[in-house]
């Protein structure tokens, strides 16, 4: 009635000129022909609003989760370090019982370590070198301790310039390897660590021999710890599923570990 009267006193006496007929009065096929085009208006316009409001609210849930992610991730990170200084500190405090010399060194390459830690780790990614360097400077700490009994053999291959990868990943795996390796084996041990970089990935793998007692053994079969489970858990949030493959086995009585992971 609205458009009928403003469109008959404003506009023209003919409310309808595309209609089949002169309309000067208010008639049924009017109302209803009315009825229709306003329905079409108002449901277009109600999809548009009601996918406006999808979209915002697909944005918010979707900025909700990636918060969650980045919390989640920080706090994983947040506990490796504690986890590699609790190792740590038990070893110097071991050699200090001891009365040992080596105790200055150890505890020197480990503020070095701490130093890295804490102030190059904080940004999800970290170049390939840092992260090389500081295995070594963990390596080193592991042969001050050893000394001629464990026997450490690095090799990488391939371009580590300009490449990233999570921070603190790898040093997770090594670490592991000198716990239920070097630490639980008597006499000489060997660990094998390999870089290898191709194309966009890198293949890393390190190996370890089984512990002789049993139940050391059991242990290592189900990834014990929470250093390995963190390490799963960080990169099923920080990378796609095509982007790493990690594998851990038993195999020839060496307990190994590989990762492809893309550091591109």
């Amino acid at each position: 009635m609205v458009k009928f009267n403003l469109t008959y006193y404003l506009i023209n006496h003919n409310v309808w000129p595309e209609g089949p007929e002169r309309i000067e009065i208010l008639t049924l096929n009017y109302t209803i022909d009315m009825m229709i085009g306003e329905l079409y208006v108002i449901t277009f316009v109600t999809a548009i609003k009601i996918t406006l409001d999808f979209i915002k609210e697909h944005k918010r849930v979707t900025d909700l989760e990636k918060a969650n992610l980045e919390t989640e991730l920080l706090f994983l990170k947040s506990q490796i370090s504690p986890h590699f200084f609790f190792n740590t500190l038990n070893n110097i405090y071991s050699l200090s019982v001891e009365k040992s010399n080596k105790t200055p060194k150890i505890i020197l390459k480990l503020s070095e370590l701490m130093r890295y830690m804490l102030y190059e780790t904080q940004s999800k990614r970290q170049t390939l070198e840092n992260e090389i360097l500081c295995i070594q400077n963990y390596l080193d700490l592991e042969r001050i301790r050893h000394d001629e009994r464990l026997e450490v053999n690095m090799y990488i291959s391939g371009d580590i310039h300009e490449k990233e990868i999570s921070p603190m990943l790898l040093l997770t795996f090594i670490e592991n390897s000198f716990k239920h390796g070097a630490n639980k084996n008597v006499g000489n041990v060997k660990i094998d660590i390999n870089f290898k970089i191709k194309e966009d990935f890198l293949y890393f793998s390190v190996s370890n021999p089984m512990p002789a007692v049993t139940n050391h053994v059991d242990n290592l079969s189900k990834s014990s710890g929470i250093g390995i489970e963190n390490v799963k858990k960080r990169l099923e949030l920080g990378y796609n599923k095509s982007d790493y493959k990690l594998s851990i086995k038993n195999k020839n009585n060496n307990f190994v570990v590989k990762l492809k992971i893309k550091v591109a």
